[in-house]
């Protein structure tokens, strides 16, 4: 984390109470809801003290409004350390709303003490005895394995294979019993030849295919076998029944409906949710027809080691705002830890979401969200999810992620859960670390985004074709500025090539602005699109640099044809009235689009950029002249303090400043140091 403090986030960006003027109240482990939380300890004779849970304090808040009013300087909940387990999801509704300067602060006495979880200890572990299920186990495992009936401790929400319910133990994700154990194995062969392709690429769409080996013999009388694949693409993968295995055949046939893209010979998949599986530490199976949990643990558990997630969603908060969660550690959601919707001013600032199911936060809503100093980490889906503004009008929503540590996500739902998510217009990612995820890092889609100061590294490391920033396939979505971000070590799947920036079939348009790529393949990706700068970056060690293609003129152009034909009908693009204001007068060069040829990569500029070591470009020929080269410089060691220390400065007589190409400021990069931060 870089030791700076930026002063402009002391005034005015977070929610603050009035000190003297705002009411407290209190809750702790030992507490009651009957009690007044006027006190932070039980009294002696146990008639008064701290409030039990936050439905608690939630509701003392409501009727002291109801008696008195909110006080006039906003409310503080106190909580102090210790696991409060939820029976039902905490909800905020429209008359839990703080006001402006009043805001309603739920806040944790130390940060990263509070846990607020939605899962169910599991303590009645008993070796198992079962002779049908030793049978079953694998020889190594059989001793080791423990069971607990889930059932005798109030659970009877199971969840499906394909995703949610889920198994930790002091603090870790257990795995669900799989084969291999890591990695994956691969298609041999497609049984049902039926002429299925795309571009080109041969398939079929029957999920019925040989493999290697005899391992799924020993899977024929498992009760609910699945498969994981990568089917047709590496960045479409899919949950699939085990429908049937013919060991003398060597076949296995995966549960209708068919994958959407169908199947290809050489895919990859592994096989889970099996009992005979269980063959190391750390694995579990779950029957969930007698509702008994079967788990290797990595040690003898004690009382509160091992955890089953149960509650689907931990906080809502719904047409509120001026509310403030701070310093909490929301875990063991079987979906989502948090969702805002509606409202405005929404802030959640040093809080830990771990171990969930699916994804960490959503917020939506009007105006002035703001994510800051959390620290997610080991979450089935997405981290951050800021959706808001207006596309019509182009209003702004102003959500912004600041200063979040963001790794080990979409460990579940592998594709298309990025670390932070823009949707809509105007909102922002900035001084986000985020790393080690199976694809994207930032996902946006809109207008006028702004993606600044971000460190990426080790995203996509489970398929080739993704990028680390994404956004696809619109003509409209513009404005949108990625500057002084950070991204290295970015390689794909097996080291095969993946992408840094990626602007997806002719997405138009991004600027990407004095960003720093070290060992990035495809480092900035031009697919096809229009209006695009890629200005004062600098490359290092990138194979290739820069990517520019002309798709809508070849491959693609059967999406550039249904929105020239939308255009010329309906006299919109993507449902959005272009040639009117306010998007003629905001993006002047959008109305006279469809007039020139919308197909072709024009309006890019590549200019003042600084490429060391690697390869500079990789443009389809029929892309080349429509672009602007102005003064890169290309292998030039000289122009930094020192590339092999890592020091990309410009000396006074660096040849880069003659260019006018400027510093990039790559301390600034990455998360800074906050008090309140989580981390």
């Amino acid at each position: 984390m870089n030791r700076i403090l930026l002063t402009f986030l002391t005034a005015g960006l977070f929610l603050t109470l009035q000190a003297g003027a705002a009411l407290t109240l209190y809750v702790a482990p030992d507490g009651e809801d009957l009690f007044s939380g006027s006190a932070a300890s039980v009294n002696g004779d146990r008639t008064d003290g701290p409030l039990k849970s936050l439905a608690g304090a939630r509701d003392r808040i409501r009727v002291l409004r109801s008696e008195k009013g909110l006080p006039s300087g906003g409310i503080r909940v106190l909580i102090a350390p210790g696991i409060y387990r939820l029976e039902e999801s905490f909800v905020l509704d429209a008359e839990d709303t703080g006001m402006p300067g009043c805001p309603i602060v739920y806040e944790a006495q130390e940060k990263n003490t509070v846990h607020i979880s939605g899962g169910r200890a599991i303590s009645n572990f008993v070796p198992v005895k079962d002779q049908a299920v030793l049978d079953r186990l694998d020889p190594a495992a059989r001793e080791h394995v423990l069971s607990a009936d889930l059932k005798a401790l109030g659970i009877s929400s199971f969840g499906t294979p394909e995703g949610g319910a889920a198994l930790y133990f002091r603090n870790t994700p257990m795995t669900l019993s799989r084969w291999p154990n890591e990695g994956f194995t691969s298609i041999v062969d497609l049984v049902v030849q039926d002429g299925h392709s795309i571009h080109g690429v041969p398939g079929s769409m029957t999920g019925l295919f040989t493999y290697e080996g005899d391992r799924p013999a020993r899977w024929v009388d498992e009760k609910d076998g699945w498969l994981h694949g990568y089917w047709f693409w590496d960045w479409s993968d899919e949950r699939k029944p085990i429908a049937a295995i013919h060991p003398e055949l060597s076949q296995i046939r995966v549960a209708e409906p068919a994958h959407g893209y169908g199947y290809r010979k050489g895919q990859w998949y592994y096989a889970y949710n099996l009992l005979s599986e269980i063959d190391e530490p750390g694995e579990w199976y779950l029957d969930r027809g007698e509702g008994i949990l079967y788990f290797w643990p990595p040690e003898t558990p004690e009382k509160e080691d091992a955890c089953f997630s149960v509650l689907p969603k931990l906080i809502e908060i719904r047409e509120c705002s001026n509310i403030l969660l701070k310093g909490l550690s929301l875990e063991h959601a079987r979906d989502l830890a948090l969702e805002v919707t509606d409202g405005a001013g929404v802030q959640v600032m040093g809080c830990t979401v771990c171990n969930c199911g699916g994804d960490a936060m959503s917020l939506s809503g009007a105006q002035g969200h703001l994510v800051f100093g959390c620290h997610i980490y080991q979450v089935g889906g997405k981290g951050i999810s800021l959706t808001g503004g207006d596309r019509t009008t182009l209003t702004p929503a102003g959500h912004r992620a600041e200063n979040n540590l963001i790794t080990d996500f979409s460990q579940w739902y592998r594709m298309y859960r990025a670390g932070i998510n823009l949707i809509g217009v105007g909102n922002c990612a900035r001084h986000n670390h985020i790393h080690h995820a199976p694809h994207m890092g930032i996902f946006f889609s809109g207008n006028d985004h702004l993606l600044e100061y971000n460190l990426i590294h080790h995203v996509c490391l489970e398929s080739n074709d993704a990028g680390a920033i994404y956004a696809g396939r619109n003509w409209t979505m513009r404005g949108n500025l990625i500057r002084f971000n950070h991204l290295h070590d970015i390689q794909g799947f097996q080291d095969k090539g993946c992408v840094g920036i990626y602007l997806d079939d002719m997405f138009a348009s991004a600027d990407m602005i004095s960003n720093l790529f070290e060992r990035v393949t495809r480092a900035a990706f031009i697919g096809g699109g229009r209006d695009c700068d890629v200005v004062n970056n600098v490359f290092i060690d990138c194979v290739p640099a820069l990517h520019v293609d002309a798709r809508a003129l070849g491959w693609a152009a059967y999406h550039a044809d249904e929105w020239v034909a939308e255009g010329k009908e309906k006299g919109t693009l993507s449902g959005i009235r272009y040639q009117e204001p306010p998007y003629s007068t905001r993006y002047p060069e959008l109305p006279a689009i469809l007039a020139e040829n919308p197909k072709a990569p024009c309006g890019n500029l590549i200019a003042r950029n600084i490429c060391l070591g690697g390869t500079w470009d990789e443009v389809e020929d029929k892309a080349r002249d429509l672009l602007r080269f102005e003064d890169n410089l290309l292998n030039d060691p000289s122009c930094f303090a020192d590339a092999k220390a890592g020091d990309y400065s410009l000396p006074p007589d660096s040849p880069a400043r003659a260019k006018g190409i400027r510093e990039i400021p790559v301390n600034e990069m990455g998360t800074y140091s906050h008090p309140d931060c989580a981390f």
